[in-house]
């Protein structure tokens, strides 16, 4: 029999080509592109982050003990300051009774602030010796340093030995701590220290190079005279006694702002600030004291009195207003000024980012793990209920039944658009059936004789029923109204049921509470990888969680593929909705919100083909993300509804939003922060907690599988599947929330399909 039904007013939706069309520009728009730059974007910022610790491009080799036979003995029985003119190495010694206070590391956010109190309330000034990092994470810090009229000086961006380094990365520790301190206090310097170094006769054959490297660039490289071996931590009249030059002599004197508990030092500064001064001591800073070296006596900073004179040696002199005291700064301009800004504010964001990313990574990552254990517990729960005298004559506290069996004929719905290959196993499965059915096959304007089709098999219990192409919730809703009983089983036309499935689906309706039933959702072609992989998901994750949420009564969809419904309680909440993409999650959890209960039932059985490319399967699953993205802010009201509706809001909703979207859209951070760990910090303890959550996991699959029957070898793929597959669907879905964000819209996508499905044994193969 075969029924002509007008479009009713529908819109027309797109032809084939058109559809193909839309199809491909998916992967073009803008929203992919965007999608895929937040999380390049987050990688980076990890990186940079990680840089910034040095876990990344870390080089913790320090030379000891090497030869200095190359290293002219001039320099090796010279002063502290060792400067190149043309190719020419001077050095020189800080005057008498001067003190040049330097401190290495820094800056820190404890330890400097209190350096720079101490300092200010004894009106000295020292000389910073930064690490690029460490200033780019605390640029408030180096600014008040440098306000105050204190001196900065390169300690390089990640503190290595640099004579293990090429000279390639050489510039690069240069020239990186620059932009820090010009994005930081819009100045550069040009005094350098080496990590690891101490008194210059410790240059060996080694590092000479470096400095003479260094000197070319214009750079003056600081040493030190008296070490107070602060980082020891001896106590605090051994780091003022440790300090002290002999001989009244000067000296630069190395303590640290940096490295570690900084008490002692901060403890010791005052004392043996005043102890100096009551011998007749001058502080000043590193260009303090090569001004006084030059004959311009007036260098010495605050102590000296100084301060405001520059002849010389101050031209140009930068921002702390001390002239010669800080010399060696200049005024950052131009690209260097800008690029060291970006810089800054590119560590500011990681330094929040990270952190907060950590912390949510960790609720996600508990969150995940929670829903495995419920999972689990409900899952074995429902099927111990729902399984209960099963196969056992009844014993173990009562065979479990829905009421009295439900033996009346059902309607069986059959939506179809373009499915040739698959319409003619589809209804022969139906055929099969050992439940009393009528099949009604609506023919949404199909193009390649589809209805013809399903006419020549000249089944008598079927109907055809012809319409305009106007998309599947018209259909299907064409579909209800001609439908002649009171319960309506809807499937999709690729889909292949098992004999008992429409009998086993409808038991539930014994129960007049029950308004809706999901069935068991089967992969057809599962021979291939691709296939593979979605017959675990389904089986493990659409399944299992199907198994909770009826437990929880909050099941949010009815699969497309095999879902029975009361034809009253369809027309009662307006029939199929094409308001979303997600016409099943619309309709069920309008449903719910009804008042009616929906529930699983996992021995209605049906064989679907799913996508048998990556193409195919990325338009499916964009579109069910976004189409469950649409449901739920359609229903959005129930979170403050009473009653049956309020409860599916305020439990179901919050689960599905959870585990369904914020889960999925961050898991691809714990992924990148896996392998990022696996490369940069520790590759052991990385993947045995990579592999911790694998065995998790493959323990919830297994059991998904041993509930359902399934063969255990697919589980082998699953490894692999966590590797590619499941990036994919991240990239699906954060591709789905970025359209949902910026108010894209998305037709329904009609999928290609191959007929590979057949009989339901051949299926399960």
């Amino acid at each position: 029999m075969t029924t002509t039904t007008p479009a009713r007013g529908r819109r027309r939706a797109p032809s084939r080509m058109e559809r193909a069309a839309g199809r491909a520009a998916a992967f073009q728009k803008p929203r992919v592109v965007l999608a895929l730059l937040l999380l390049l974007a987050l990688t980076s910022v990890m990186l940079l982050d990680g840089y910034l610790r040095s876990e990344i491009g870390n080089d913790a080799r320090v030379r000891d003990g090497a030869a200095y036979d190359k290293v002219p003995s001039r320099i090796l029985d010279g002063g502290p300051l060792l400067t190149f003119d043309h190719g020419t190495a001077r050095t020189q010694s800080v005057p008498d009774r001067t003190i040049v206070l330097t401190f290495d590391d820094g800056p820190t956010a404890t330890w400097t602030p209190q350096v720079l109190k101490v300092l200010e309330e004894n009106d000295v000034d020292a000389t910073f010796f930064m690490v690029g990092s460490m200033i780019s994470r605390y640029p408030g810090v180096v600014k008040s340093l440098v306000e105050q009229g204190n001196e900065v000086g390169i300690h390089t961006f990640t503190h290595v030995d640099l004579s293990y380094q090429s000279a390639a990365r050489l510039q690069r520790e240069l020239k990186q701590t620059q932009l820090a301190l010009a994005g930081a206090a819009g100045v550069t310097t040009t005094l350098f220290r080496a990590p690891y170094s101490s008194e210059i006769d410790a240059v060996d054959n080694y590092s000479w190079p470096v400095y003479q490297e260094i000197g070319d660039l214009g750079y003056t490289s600081v040493f030190v005279d008296t070490d107070s071996d602060d980082w020891k931590k001896p106590g605090v009249s051994k780091i003022v006694r440790w300090a002290t030059p002999k001989k009244n002599k000067g000296a630069i004197v190395l303590m640290h702002d940096a490295g570690g508990d900084r008490s002692q030092t901060i403890s010791a500064l005052g004392t043996y600030i005043k102890k100096m001064k009551a011998k007749g001591y001058t502080f000043t800073t590193v260009s303090g004291a090569q001004a006084m070296l030059n004959g311009n006596r007036s260098g010495g900073g605050r102590q000296s009195g100084s301060a405001g004179a520059g002849a010389g040696a101050g031209a140009g002199a930068g921002a702390g207003g001390t002239g010669a005291a800080q010399a060696a700064q200049h005024q950052a301009a131009g690209a260097t000024l800008y690029e060291g800004r970006a810089l800054v504010y590119a560590v500011a964001v990681a330094e929040w980012v990270v952190p907060a990313l950590s912390w949510f990574l960790l609720v996600v990552g508990v969150a995940v793990m929670g829903r495995f254990g419920m999972m689990l517990v409900l899952a074995r729960r429902h099927h111990r209920q729902r399984n209960r005298g099963r196969g056992k004559g009844g014993r173990g506290g009562g065979r479990f039944g829905w009421g009295p069996a439900v033996t009346r004929p059902v309607s069986v719905i059959v939506p179809a658009y373009n499915e040739k290959e698959c319409i003619a196993n589809t209804l022969r499965s139906l055929a099969r059936s050992t439940h009393p059915i009528e099949i009604v096959v609506v023919d949404d304007g199909s193009d390649d004789n589809t209805a013809e089709i399903a006419e020549s098999l000249g089944m008598p219990n079927v109907r055809v029923v012809r319409q305009e192409n106007a998309g599947k919730p018209a259909a299907l809703n064409n579909g209800v109204r001609n439908a002649r009983h009171d319960i309506v089983v809807m499937m999709d036309g690729d889909t292949v049921f098992e004999p008992d499935a429409v009998h086993h689906l409808v038991q539930p309706f014994a129960d007049p509470e029950i308004g809706a039933v999901a069935g068991n959702a089967k992969v057809g072609n599962r021979t291939t990888l691709i296939g593979a992989w979605q017959h675990i998901e389904y089986v493990m994750g659409f399944n299992l969680d199907r198994r909770m949420y009826d437990l929880l009564r909050c099941m949010p969809t009815i699969p497309g593929a095999i879902g029975a419904f009361r034809r009253d309680a369809v027309l009662g909440v307006g029939g199929m909705s094409e308001d979303t993409l997600a016409e099943d999650t619309d309709i069920t959890i309008a449903l719910h919100r009804a008042g009616w209960r929906v529930v699983y039932q996992e021995h209605a059985k049906a064989w679907t083909e799913a996508p048998g490319s990556l193409r195919q399967l990325w338009s499916q699953r964009y579109r069910w993300s976004y189409g469950t993205m649409q449901a739920l802010w359609k229903h959005r009201t129930s979170l403050t509804d009473k009653g049956p509706s309020g409860r599916f809001g305020r439990v179901g909703m919050p689960l599905v939003v959870l585990f369904q979207i914020v889960t999925p859209v961050f898991a691809p951070l714990i992924d990148v922060f896996t392998g990022y760990s696996m490369v940069f910090v520790d590759f052991r303890a990385a993947l045995l907690a990579w592999l911790a959550v694998l065995a998790v996991q493959l323990v919830c699959a297994a059991y998904a599988f041993r509930l359902d029957r399934e063969k255990y070898r697919y589980l082998a793929m699953l490894p692999l599947q966590q590797l590619a597959y499941r990036q994919m669907m991240y990239l699906v879905l954060i591709h789905s929330c970025v359209t949902a964000l910026t108010g894209g819209r998305l037709r329904w996508q009609k999928l290609k399909r191959t007929g590979e499905v057949g009989t339901p044994a051949g299926a399960g193969r």
